[in-house]
């Protein structure tokens, strides 16, 4: 059976390179379509884990307009300097109760780390998990690395071990455990007085922290908006330039004789059940009223379209041509090797086609 469309292989050549363009662009958009709908997953399981940060935030930053966003992200490293400075200026006044503290008579013992071997001190490190002193504190205090302290709780904490380590070492009527329990004392007195600073402190923090969170987000948002808007003007183009290209296979369509349906009828007999199916499937992707799914189906090809048997004369030509022929026992090919290629190709590309036409719509509609 021999089947002639009017597309000749320059036309299909050039019909092929355009479909080929589109569809490596629709690649690369569909990559963005994923990039961005992930994004917006993301941002929902976000918002819905009820972030203790945010909701510190969330009142003030509900109206606030994206608009501002980039000046607020200017701003954040001179808020993190500002943040600093502060913190700068709390350990300078725990620095001075730390003074106070060292200077007193009964801070002697605390100031250098317990001479362990020189006292004779053999179970220290079995009752003392963590040996602390004022020297190992101020060296802490005043690295200028990662090892150095972040905020003043921590030195605080330090602080207190050193006395709970005399404390837990030495026997409550011993002198060392009575000098670090009265200095304790004092020193909680004096960190009492400087707590609400430290509280308000970290309590700025926590704010800012998740306003600069949200800002982040914002800033998101805004990149995303615009990655999505500019998609769909993309999606739209390649939906435009993809439905030119099909009316113009269309066009180079011409009506098949009668004899050429004749021909059509007859080679879709011989299909096999699978190819069968996929050519009554060809027929319903252009005609919605057929059902191809039915147990007994009537194909009325005068009612199709040209398109419609431009690409099922295709299909029908390729697959008879990849099905083998019995004859005696024998399996014979049908054609060449390199007809079976062309008319491969062609099949392809018509499916191909509509496939990417409806992939693009559905893609726009995001």
């Amino acid at each position: 059976m021999e089947l002639h469309p009017r597309v000749d292989d320059d036309h299909f050549e050039g019909f092929r390179h355009s479909f080929d363009e589109i569809h490596t662009e629709v690649d690369k958009l569909e990559k963005q379509v994923i990039e961005v709908e992930r994004h917006y997953e993301s941002a929902g399981n976000v918002q819905g884990s009820n972030s203790k940060g945010v909701s510190v935030v969330k009142e003030k930053g509900r109206g606030k307009s994206l608009v501002g966003t980039k000046k607020l992200l200017q701003d954040a490293p001179r808020m993190e300097t500002a943040a600093a400075k502060r913190m700068q200026e709390l350990m300078r006044q725990f620095s001075t109760i730390l003074r106070q503290i060292t200077q007193h008579k009964w801070a002697w013992p605390f100031l250098e780390p317990v001479d362990v071997e020189g006292l004779g001190l053999h179970d220290y490190y079995e009752i003392i998990d963590k040996p602390m002193d004022f020297g190992t504190i101020k060296n802490k205090m005043e690295a200028k690395d990662d090892t150095g302290y972040k905020n003043v709780r921590e030195i605080y904490a330090d602080v207190r071990l050193i006395f709970k380590n005399a404390m837990k070492y030495n026997d409550e009527k011993h002198d060392v455990h009575v000098m670090a329990k009265t200095l304790l004392e004092k020193f909680e007195d004096k960190w009492l007085q400087l707590l609400p600073k430290v509280a308000e402190e970290e309590k700025r923090e926590i704010e800012e922290e998740a306003q600069t969170q949200l800002d982040n987000q914002h800033a998101q948002e805004m990149t995303y908006a615009k990655i999505a808007k500019d998609l769909a003007s993309e999606l739209d183009e390649v939906d435009l330039r993809l439905t030119k290209l099909k009316e113009m296979v269309i066009q180079n369509c011409r009506k098949l004789s009668t004899g050429e349906r004749k021909k059509l009828v007859t080679a879709l007999a011989k299909l096999s059940p699978e190819n069968l199916q996929r050519a009554l499937g060809i027929v319903a992707e252009n005609n919605p009223s057929f059902e191809s799914t039915q147990v007994e189906v009537v194909l009325d090809l005068d009612a199709q379209s040209d398109y419609t048997l431009w690409r099922l004369q295709h299909f029908v030509k390729g697959a008879l041509e990849d099905q083998p022929k019995i004859c005696g026992g024998t399996t014979i090919d049908i054609d060449t090797e390199e007809k079976k290629t062309n008319s491969r190709k062609r099949r392809e590309f018509c499916d191909a086609l509509v496939n990417n036409l409806t992939k693009t719509r559905k893609l726009s509609n995001l």
